[in-house]
């Protein structure tokens, strides 16, 4: 059986589908969510609202990580990198869809400024691949532990009674660590200094826009 090669124009028209289908589309989850069977808490107004900033702003990171993750496998040296990149793009997909259906059932809607937080990703992640599949991995690394601590804040931050939220955020939470583990054992290197603190100050300014627009 003949296997098709794609050339760099299949990839940008791709990549086009896939950014349409993250900012405007609905993703579908190839897992189902981890809240699926978990009775609905009784959240009063503050606290639906308050779980609603929350999980838009998990929304809004992960159509960031599904922008980076394109942004470096278009233009990836290896192949075996850009399938790991790939590879952990669909996994980030089950989260955006996860964190869409919880802002659906907690009346709110992503952030209105998802195509912009798309956009400089992308950016980001095709910068980080002009420098080299190690940086590039690295970046993932480094991305991953950042995302990892900020779960970690947002389950302590949830109401107490959000078992639906909190159920996904520990899923995401997990696969994030394996992310960077796989990210490392393919070569990714410790990022030099001021790159993770630039990554954490512009993560700081999406989190608070987020949580409002």
């Amino acid at each position: 059986m003949n296997v098709r090669t794609l050339t760099p124009l299949d990839r940008l028209l791709a990549g086009i589908e896939r950014a349409l289908e993250t900012v405007a589309g609905s993703p579908e989850a190839h897992r189902a969510s981890p809240s699926h069977g978990l009775a609905d808490a009784e959240l009063d107004d503050a606290e639906r609202r308050h779980a609603a900033g929350l999980m838009r702003i998990n929304h809004t990171g992960e159509v960031c990580a599904q922008a980076l993750y394109d942004g470096q496998a278009a233009l990836a040296r290896k192949e075996e990198n850009r399938a790991h990149l790939q590879h952990a793009a669909a996994e980030e997909t089950d989260h955006l869809a996860w964190c869409s259906e919880r802002l659906r059932e907690l009346e709110s809607r992503p952030s209105l400024l998802n195509p912009l937080w798309y956009a400089g990703s992308y950016a980001i992640g095709a910068a980080a691949a002009l420098a080299g599949d190690r940086i590039s991995l690295g970046f993932v690394v480094e991305t991953e532990k950042q995302v990892e601590a900020h779960l970690a804040d947002h389950l302590d931050r949830l109401p107490t009674q959000d078992e639906r939220s909190r159920a996904v955020l520990k899923q995401m939470q997990a696969d994030e660590v394996q992310h960077a583990q796989a990210a490392r054992e393919h070569g990714g290197i410790a990022l030099p200094f001021p790159i993770p603190q630039l990554m954490h100050v512009s993560s700081m300014v999406m989190k608070t826009v987020a949580y409002r627009l």
